[in-house]
């Protein structure tokens, strides 16, 4: 087994390896890139705390945890893994939370790497070497990972086999080796950046949903609740509302009218605590920050609400074109305050009549 021979000799194991060669095994095993949860930095501590780790208490996502559990309960019938997993969709909805609770419900423990951190198919390796049978191995930004290293991942994603190469030149052998069964699960915001190969290699492929203005409140009740902060309903209704259906901007938003409600009140947060906190952090009635104001001024005021070209509007604001593709417009998109053309982004009559601006006659 491959636990055998990575913890031992490899030469010993195989009588194949030259000694230096085992030696970089070794090292590369102890360089790993993998973290288990339970190691992360006490300054991530808060941050974990308010991560819900059953479905119980993992509020929204209903079809998702309603699928899930069903395979999660029949794997643990059969006594198997459970079968791979991507999670994909926008950024804060949930998907390493997600993760975490599958490995909970699971009995298992849990690994965590992203997809920039595996430069090298030996880093793949050795992170494979350190799971133990049943174990879940989380890889977020899954998309991003190195192509040489996806190649390696397909065999041990489906056959649960470890292919590989000793040495180099005419020297070089090819090792086939087992490693534990074990889950993969795989988050990115980008699933069609994903290759067809790996992304077909999923048993469970599941998109995460924004949430809803109720599912909003509970999760900003619930994070006061394990934070301490006394939150009246209104006052909740009114962060949840302005909170981008995204329970990490909630979260973060809740924080900082806690400390408001801190120094400028008496430590309870109503709705004119809250009101005030978020004027100061310019959050206004729909969730837009300053830089989404900016985006939609700049193509009222420039090019008379359009349409233009995501280059032109990057250029216009100084914001890189990624930024604005993956962070500001979908939200604009979803609260009908920016629509796409063939020609280019247009404002829409809802955007001009937030920002107080005149609607054009045309």
């Amino acid at each position: 087994m491959i636990e055998r021979i990575a913890d031992s000799s490899v030469e010993e194991a195989t009588g194949l390896v030259p000694a230096g060669v085992a030696a970089q095994i070794k090292q590369v095993k102890q360089d790993s890139p993998v973290s288990v949860q339970a190691d992360q930095p006490e300054d991530n501590e808060l941050e974990n705390s308010l991560r819900p780790t059953d479905f119980k208490s993992y509020i929204g996502q209903q079809r998702l945890k309603k699928n899930l559990k069903l395979a999660i309960d029949a794997a643990r019938k059969r006594s198997e893994p459970l079968d791979h997993v991507l999670l994909y969709g926008p950024p804060g909805l949930g998907k390493t939370t997600m993760a975490n609770v599958i490995a909970n419900e699971m009995g298992a423990q849990i690994r965590i790497t992203s997809g920039p951190a595996i430069e090298r198919a030996g880093d793949l390796a050795s992170m494979l070497t350190n799971l133990g049978e049943g174990d879940v191995l989380f890889i977020d930004e899954i998309h991003r990972l190195n192509r040489t290293v996806e190649e390696v991942l397909y065999s041990a994603m489906e056959d649960f086999k470890l292919d590989i190469i000793l040495g180099k030149g005419p020297s070089a052998r090819s090792l086939r080796l087992d490693v534990p069964k074990f889950t993969l699960i795989g988050a990115t915001t980008r699933a069609g950046a994903l290759a067809a190969p790996l992304r077909d290699r999923f048993g469970i492929t599941h998109r995460l949903e924004f949430y809803t203005d109720e599912e909003m409140q509970q999760v900003i009740e619930r994070a006061a609740g394990i934070l301490n902060a006394q939150i009246k309903p209104e006052a909740a209704r009114q962060l949840a509302e302005r909170s981008r259906l995204t329970p990490r901007i909630a979260n973060r938003l809740l924080k900082r009218v806690r400390d408001y409600a801190d120094i400028n009140g008496d430590g309870i947060i109503d709705t004119i605590i809250s009101r005030k906190a978020l004027e100061l952090l310019e959050v206004d009635s729909l969730g837009l920050d300053p830089a989404d104001r900016m985006i939609l001024a700049a193509i009222i005021d420039s090019y008379n609400g359009g349409p233009v070209g995501i280059e032109t509007i990057a250029a216009l604001t100084a914001e890189e074109r990624s930024t604005i593709e993956d962070f500001i417009e979908p939200y604009l998109m979803q609260m009908g305050l920016l629509e796409r053309t063939p020609r280019g982004r247009r404002v829409t009559h809802k955007a001009y009549k937030h920002l107080g601006k005149p609607t054009p006659t045309v």
